[in-house]
């Protein structure tokens, strides 16, 4: 039996491969169809357009991978059906749901490196990627560490011209807090030319400002020169965090990201179904192969191109689902982690049917 599970994952793999490296250069020639002109214009070097798609593959890969590994499955079995390779297993004694076992396993060591290759790998491919796009395409430009604007808790807002990571310091900063019960009314406001983490005491300290605080009847004003804020909730780490984008961010630094967002009184819902949705995603390949082998391992005519048909409309469907619950998820009608994972329930569900109706 160690010899057929090693038959069948071989074939396997080597179909996966083929699938992946086939659907990449497919998105690859695209794409470059569709920038070349970008890249003609602003005279990219071919080594920088080179290096552009290396950093671009991984999240092509990311993407491809579920329909590669279901492509995979189909090819293989619908292979060994139309080989009558399936007749002499199950002239041997090996039923159907001994059959996929291979796949199965397969599929579930793929799930789980594509969770750290989708967690990890792409988001750093994808920091590469756009600083290559701002550096040399002119895409999305704008200067890291400047004009930050955000919410740093439920009553208090942040303004930061620029921030210097190497010094550790913002220039130009104005910190405004508001009435926890009335977040209309401003309870005082601090205005400083700069502001230094000190990293011995982990807090900030405002320098060269004014400090106007509110009351019923009137303000005061106070012009100090140096004034400590030990009640800010970020630090400078933090600050290079808010700069990036969400598919820059790898698991932790994406769920530091969630949490700063509930301390300040921010909708985590988006960033939410982001986070689930890169382990949901990846498992994707498991539970797709699950609900598409069942339906590959009897003769069909047409060969290849039913399998190609299969891969396609199946894929077609997942797309559709998960596009919807996103949709739902996204205007708060589902749980976040429920849209997450709500393609995937569906199809386990219609995978655990075939499972049953599958003929031994």
């Amino acid at each position: 039996m160690k010899i057929l599970d090693r038959y069948l994952v071989k074939q396997f793999l080597q179909t996966i491969l083929f699938g992946l490296l086939a659907f990449t250069l497919i998105f690859v020639v695209i794409d470059m169809m569709e920038n070349l002109d970008d890249f003609i214009d602003q005279s990219v070097p071919a080594p920088i357009i080179f290096h552009y798609y290396l950093v671009f593959s991984p999240d092509i890969i990311k993407l491809i991978t579920p329909i590669a590994v279901l492509f995979g499955a189909l090819f293989t079995a619908g292979k060994a059906a139309q080989m009558s390779e399936l007749t002499a297993m199950k002239a041997g004694g090996v039923s159907m749901y001994r059959f996929m076992v291979p796949f199965l396993v397969t599929a579930f060591f793929i799930s789980i490196v594509s969770i750290y290759f989708a967690g990890y790998i792409v988001p750093m491919a994808n920091k590469t990627k756009l600083n290559i796009e701002m550096e040399y395409l002119k895409k999305g430009l704008n200067y890291p560490g400047s004009n930050l604007f955000f919410q740093d808790s439920r009553t208090r807002i942040i303004n930061i011209s620029y921030f210097d990571n190497s010094l550790l310091q913002a220039n130009r900063i104005s910190i405004q807090g508001f009435d926890k019960n009335d977040l209309t009314k401003m309870d005082y406001r601090i205005d400083a030319a700069r502001m230094v983490y000190d990293t011995v005491a982990h807090v900030w300290i405002a320098k060269n400002g004014n400090e106007r605080i509110f009351y019923h009847d009137g303000q005061t004003d106070q012009y100090f020169k140096e004034l400590k804020i030990d009640s800010l909730n970020f630090t400078p780490a933090e600050l290079l965090t808010k700069q990036q984008k969400p598919e820059e961010m790898n698991l932790g630094e994406l769920k530091d990201n969630i949490l700063a967002q509930q301390r300040a009184g921010n909708d985590v819902t988006i960033p939410l179904i982001d986070y689930y949705s890169r382990f949901s995603f990846p498992i994707a390949s498991l539970i797709i192969v699950l609900f598409g082998l069942p339906i590959s391992v009897f003769k069909r005519r047409g060969g290849l191109a039913v399998q190609v048909g299969i891969n396609i409309l199946v894929t077609f469907i997942y797309l559709v689902f998960m596009q919807i619950s996103q949709a739902f998820g996204k205007n708060g009608a589902l749980n976040p982690l429920l849209t997450a994972w709500f393609a995937n329930l569906i199809f386990l569900a219609a995978a655990v049917y075939n499972l049953i109706k599958m003929k031994q």
